[in-house]
């Protein structure tokens, strides 16, 4: 699953990359969505790998905090992305004449930066408080990484701030992404179902179908690793060990696939770079 992670997210870089036709706000969009996946992903799956293949069950404590900031940051920075695809389909849709001129290319990179801005800022907390507790009863992280809550739980120390940060940064960021992707698609569903034609409207829909899954893909395995871990507090740790992992591994597996398959130009320009290797 890392691998085919590696690979689609690369490939979708190289091809957007080569590709002139490409060089848009949604595939500008699209990248910044690969490279969080690749960051994401990177950040983990080696470590844990280690852990399972080699016995490897050690990690210097500022490498884990380090550890810990960019599996949460760039959890952060991937569902900012997601709300800024979801605005980049409302404008395609509902007022496309404006929208070369809405999401120009400074546009895109500044949108691309606050969302950066807002996982790194917001995470910060995360490391720093951590990094304060004394830890005086085990040194072991019952988790294949250094998730803020498992680390957090080892010290021997009053951690209600950490974890009352933990979430409000949770709810927050979860609940207004959320709320502003619903908001674009009700408005999407509107200009949708007051055109005429039915093939039109299907033709439409489609161009939101990837984009509907990628969001699925991510949110859903975060929504349940979040509640299990938080609320639920009898199911057993390595399910929720195995709904963590998933949780950062499924949709940096699954982005590239599900653009590559739905997408047509990814899919036929993919199709004429194996087809012009063979000949």
């Amino acid at each position: 699953m890392y691998t085919i992670a590696v690979l689609g997210n690369f490939t979708i870089l190289f091809i957007v990359k080569r590709e002139p036709s490409l060089h848009g706000p949604m595939y500008y969009f699209l990248c910044m969505l690969s490279v969080s996946d690749l960051v994401m992903s990177s950040s983990t799956l080696p470590k844990t790998l280690g852990i399972y293949w080699f016995n490897s069950r050690e990690i210097d404590f500022s490498a884990c905090l380090t550890q810990m900031y960019f599996i949460h940051s760039f959890s952060v920075l991937e569902s900012g992305i997601l709300v800024a695809m979801a605005f980049d389909r409302y404008v395609v849709i509902c007022d496309p004449l404006r929208h070369s001129t809405i999401l120009t290319h400074p546009m895109v990179a500044k949108i691309g930066l606050a969302f950066m801005l807002r996982g790194g800022l917001l995470i910060l907390p995360y490391p720093l408080l951590a990094r304060q507790w004394p830890y005086c009863r085990t040194n072991i992280v019952p988790h294949t990484y250094c998730e803020h809550m498992a680390v957090v739980k080892l010290a021997c120390a009053d951690i209600r701030i950490s974890s009352y940060y933990r979430l409000f940064v949770a709810l927050s960021v979860t609940s207004l992404d959320i709320l502003l992707i619903v908001g674009s698609y009700i408005q999407i569903l509107r200009a949708i179902f007051s055109l005429p034609k039915k093939d039109a409207r299907l033709k439409i829909f489609g161009t939101c179908g990837s984009h509907l899954c990628v969001i699925l893909a991510f949110h859903i395995p975060c929504l349940f690793s979040f509640l299990t871990h938080r609320f639920a507090q009898n199911v057993p740790l390595h399910f929720r060990i195995l709904t963590a992992n998933v949780y950062l591994l499924e949709p940096p597996m699954l982005n590239p696939i599900i653009y590559g398959v739905r997408t047509k130009q990814i899919r036929g320009r993919l199709i004429r770079l194996f087809t012009h290797k063979r000949t």
